[in-house]
């Protein structure tokens, strides 16, 4: 069995992203709000990917005739932020993460119809298992099937529009090169942010001390997990291969929310072992698509 190299990138950034997610619950706990988490975390992503402005590479075409394809998968990842948050805030790291790895399915259909990739048949079968997955993440909420219909509805539609963004990255980001591409998207997205602020139901400094060490450990560790995978995109494209990989995040959550939610301040590790169980096997097919994937 071939692992390809740049595939570790999206494998640890699994990983990453469930710590991000954790921390961000636990900044909704304590009252940080969606639009100001939101807020915060396209800020924060914004200026860690600054340093790459610098970067020494080529420009490939004309920045001034494509100035507007990073603005536009900038603004298509702040909503597909706002709704993760949504998400996030409302339901369960342990659903609404291995639901997230629906993505792969878009990306695998939009890689074929905009790019002209051949998607082989084991990546179909892998991108299609995790939409079986959703079922089985669905089960066992006691009387809170509203707040995971909602939940999961909001996941879905943010798992849509990332993989939008990232099917547009991988065919865009050759005409600017990697080093002007991501640095303008992310400036873009926090530039746009700032339209969230009417919505805030009380500014910045009322958010506690506590949250916001939630919120800011969340917010880096998000940013350092987008410029992983958005950075693989642009480098290597492989947009179905990097977002099945990539969905082992699943797994991870239901791990991590177990052995070490209370540490966030977590409480889905009470659920019971049928809950927990049923969605550990449904992130587990995500494992599966993933051995579909490099076999």
């Amino acid at each position: 069995m071939h692992f390809p190299a740049h595939l570790l990138i999206p494998l640890a950034c699994g990983f990453t992203y469930v710590v991000g997610a954790l921390c961000l619950k636990g900044a909704a706990e304590h009252g940080a709000g969606v639009w100001r988490s939101t807020f915060v975390a396209n800020g924060v992503a914004a200026l860690a990917f600054m340093p790459l402005w610098f970067w020494r590479e080529p420009v490939v075409g004309s920045l001034s005739a494509v100035w507007w394809q990073p603005v536009v998968t900038g603004a298509l990842f702040m909503v597909a932020q706002l709704c993760l948050f949504l998400a996030i805030s409302r339901g369960d790291v342990s659903v609404t993460t291995p639901v997230m790895g629906t993505k792969s399915v878009w990306v695998a259909l939009m890689s074929s119809m905009w790019l002209g990739q051949s998607v082989p048949l084991s990546w179909w079968i892998a991108a299609g298992l995790g939409a079986l997955a959703v079922a089985l993440l669905g089960i066992g909420r006691g009387g809170q099937h509203r707040r995971l219909g909602f939940s999961v509805t909001w996941t879905l539609v943010g798992a849509w529009l990332f993989s939008l963004c990232d099917t547009l990255t991988a065919k865009w980001v050759p005409a600017m090169g990697l080093a002007r591409y991501l640095p303008v998207m992310m400036m873009a997205m926090g530039v746009l942010s700032f339209g969230f602020m009417p919505f805030f139901r009380a500014g910045l400094g009322a958010i506690s001390g506590v949250a916001w060490r939630w919120l800011l450990l969340g917010s880096v560790v998000m940013a350092a997990t987008n410029a992983g995978i958005l950075s693989t995109l642009g480098h290597w494209g492989d947009a179905t291969a990097v977002n099945i990989v990539f969905s082992s995040r699943g797994l991870w959550s239901v791990v991590l929310v177990r052995m070490a939610g209370h540490y966030f301040g977590n409480s889905e590790g009470k659920l019971g072992a049928a809950v927990l169980g049923r969605r550990l096997v449904g992130a587990a097919l995500m494992v599966v698509a993933i051995v579909l994937v490099v076999t």
